[in-house]
């Protein structure tokens, strides 16, 4: 059986100019069925709808803080690292995999990409914007658990998971404020702060605040979430 091929986005290291992605991602397309190919950080379009019509899906990352001028955010206060060149490619690629119904599977920066990209809006920074007791950015690298979410009825999500509640971990300081009118929520923190998100109508279109990557390697749910992305990109 051949292994769909599976666009990752990087990011990138602006000081040496290094594209890079980590492993985690990698490891788990290959162990879902999928053959991960890291996509290069170009402003041509020619390019992207190339690289979009090789792939078989696309994955977007995590990565740094989204411009908010995507979203026409005034107060940028706790703003963060931004990457133009990221904001340029995954943009236009996410509009593009949209209209060619291309399975995508976005996680944290992803899901807040996906978000803006459909008339979302985000939280430039949950502690001074929205301060919770859960640690929407805990300490360490995030392998283990740090909170716990509620998982919708009648979502995606409940349907891969099988289970009402996940313990994910959680490695953000933006997140979705108010949700795109064309996504619906398919999980939410225990302070409501929503976590996952997707877009009915295409064949996968699903976002994750959190980084199923990283825990993929001990939790069944997190594996379930790039099987079920990998088999939509080979069917």
């Amino acid at each position: 059986m051949t292994r769909p091929l599976i666009g990752l986005t990087p990011s990138l290291n602006t000081e040496d100019r290094w594209e890079r992605i980590r492993p985690a991602y990698t490891d788990s397309v290959l162990a879902a069925g999928g053959l991960p190919v890291l996509l290069p950080l170009t402003e041509d379009e020619s390019v992207m709808r190339e690289m979009l019509a090789r792939c078989a899906g696309i994955l977007l990352t995590g990565g740094p803080d989204v411009d908010p001028a995507r979203y026409g955010a005034e107060d940028t206060d706790g703003l963060a690292e931004l990457c133009p060149p990221r904001d340029i490619l995954e943009f236009r690629l996410t509009e593009l995999a949209l209209a060619a119904d291309k399975p995508l599977l976005a996680i944290c920066r992803g899901v807040q990409v996906l978000n803006v990209a459909l008339g979302g809006d985000l939280w430039i920074d949950l502690p001074s914007q929205r301060p919770s007791t859960v640690a929407h950015r805990q300490e360490g690298t995030g392998a283990e658990p740090s909170h716990g979410v509620r998982v919708l009825p009648d979502t995606p999500l409940r349907a891969i998971c099988g289970r009402d509640e996940l313990r994910v971990n959680s490695l953000h300081h933006q997140a979705i404020r108010t949700l795109a009118p064309a996504l619906k929520l398919m999980a939410e923190a225990e302070d409501g702060l929503p976590e996952a998100a997707w877009l009915p109508g295409k064949r996968f279109v699903f976002g994750v605040q959190w980084h199923p990557e990283i825990l993929s390697a001990r939790d069944e749910a997190s594996r379930a979430i790039f099987r079920r992305f990998a088999e939509a990109c080979g069917e």
